[in-house]
């Protein structure tokens, strides 16, 4: 079979029309190679801070994308083809042979989000003109091996390579935040800082509450088994965190739900968060009160505050037993938000030191709750399409029920939320581009002026993401101290 060429268009995702698309073309002309400013995101922050080569395709492209799980396992291709770790180990798959299946079923990503970023990765990244396909299969893995041995390939001259501005990892308060250590001491210039996730200290659910929880007290000193000592715990993980560049938080409930519990209240709640005699509702309302607390904490130290609600985690009992998490399974859930935050905006809704970011797997709240509220209250903004709806029609969708009621202004830019650190430019490169063919609809229909629509263009790529994430504010003087 002869080898199909791989061809970047450069006209991908701007409109059809070729009036339109003139006017996106420009627009992106402008913006295309401003630095790329990453927020939140899930890389390994080890990676930057030893900066030691990748071995193969496999287990940098592969192993760590569930976007790519979900696909084949949907398709009946068992996990452990794919080299994929299970709970007691890694299986015997030769690397090679798992990028072969990966390569013999790439056709069933034509249309979605992941056939664009492995296509931008490929292309660009490892400069391959070849589409990937089962004849092509081993010409990729050898070509990306040999590649990722250079030095040139190391992380961190590609973040360089990328031109990457600033980057945040995500960590768990009970996370010792050694490799951003590591990172800081070598003098290495690139920004790469952390994010405060301290679910796993206030999800009881999670089957590993309680080690968090050991964790948790040994990096603080405090009695974390005491509400008390337990919300001293937390100030001082954030003042951690806060010293090793952390501008946010991020908090992944599955529902929005807030309370506004007495101080009594939350420690008779706690007593049983603690004790193990809490039920469902009981771990319900303390994460509800938990996001009221972070909110009261960001207050304090600055830190802007993520709320990603609305996943069922784990959906597939049969592989989470056999692999654990994150491995495809999560399914996006109803969310309300209206009913659900109002315990927290009825204590914080005007506070303008305190700045939450919304995200939701529920589109259908875009219109009827999200930009309303955010079209009101100052301490609220819209996150971008997440997850499921980092895609093309999903980053659309967000523009067009938002834009109306919400306005550009309470949106925050990109976020590439992702793993997988060499996709990391083509995620952006869609989001510009997507961007910039709504700005261009907008133009053509006469309701932005061409200047509005570039100063735009720059503003939803670079502006309103440094300003929403406060990156270039200086720490409270209380943590600078």
């Amino acid at each position: 079979m002869t080898a199909r060429p791989l061809r970047l268009d450069p006209d991908r995702l701007f409109p059809a029309d070729p009036s339109t698309r003139a006017i996106a073309r420009a627009l992106y002309a402008d913006i295309a190679d401003l630095p790329i400013v990453g927020p939140h995101g899930h890389t390994d922050a080890g990676w930057f801070a030893d900066n030691e080569a990748w071995t193969d395709a496999t287990s940098l492209l592969l192993a760590p994308d569930h976007y790519i799980y979900r696909m084949l396992y949907s398709q009946g291709i068992d996990l452990d083809a794919l080299a994929i770790p299970r709970r007691n180990g890694t299986p015997p798959t030769d690397p090679r042979a798992a990028w072969g299946v990966f390569a013999a079923n790439y056709h069933l990503f034509r249309g979605t989000p992941s056939r664009l970023w492995f296509d931008h990765v490929f292309a660009t990244v490892f400069g391959i003109e070849v589409a990937l396909d089962v004849g092509t299969a081993g010409q990729y893995f050898d070509l990306i091996g040999d590649k990722l041995a250079t030095p040139a390939f190391r992380p961190r001259a590609l973040f360089d390579r990328f031109k990457i501005d600033f980057l945040a990892t995500t960590e768990g308060a009970q996370d010792d935040l050694s490799a951003h250590h590591r990172i800081h001491a070598s003098g290495w210039g690139g920004r790469v800082v952390t994010t405060y996730r301290p679910d796993g200290v206030i999800d009881v659910e999670h089957e590993a509450f309680k080690p968090a929880m050991a964790g948790f007290a040994e990096l603080t000193g405090e009695d974390v088994y005491t509400w008390t000592g337990y919300l001293n715990a937390h100030r001082k993980r954030r003042a951690d965190f806060r010293a090793a560049g952390a501008t946010a938080t991020d908090h992944g409930h599955p529902t929005a739900a807030t309370a506004n519990l007495s101080n009594a209240e939350c420690a008779a709640l706690f007593a049983k968060i603690v004790d193990g005699s809490w039920t469902l509702a009981d771990a319900e309302l303390f994460r509800a009160q938990m996001l009221t607390e972070m909110a009261a904490m960001s207050v304090e130290d600055g830190m802007v505050m993520q709320i990603h609600p609305g996943s069922y985690r784990n959906h597939n009992a049969g592989l989470f037993a056999s692999h654990g998490r994150d491995k495809g399974a999560d399914i996006p859930t109803r969310t309300d938000y209206v009913r659900a935050l109002k315990p927290l905006l009825d204590r914080f809704g005007a506070e303008r030191n305190l700045s939450i970011i919304l995200f939701t797997l529920d589109e259908s709240a875009y219109a009827r709750e999200l930009a309303p509220l955010a079209g009101h209250y100052p301490c609220l903004k819209l996150g971008p399409a997440w997850w499921f709806h980092d895609s093309p029609e999903g980053m659309r969708r967000f523009r067009e029920t938002t834009t109306e009621t919400a306005g550009f202004y309470n949106t925050v830019g990109f976020n590439d939320d992702t793993r997988a650190f060499l996709s990391i430019p083509a995620r952006h490169d869609v989001a510009r581009r997507v961007d910039c063919g709504f700005l261009a609809r907008l133009v053509a229909e006469h309701r932005l002026a061409d200047w509005e629509a570039a100063e735009l263009a720059h503003d939803l790529t670079s502006g309103l993401v440094r300003r929403a994430y406060r990156i270039d504010q200086p720490l409270p003087a209380m943590l600078a101290a």
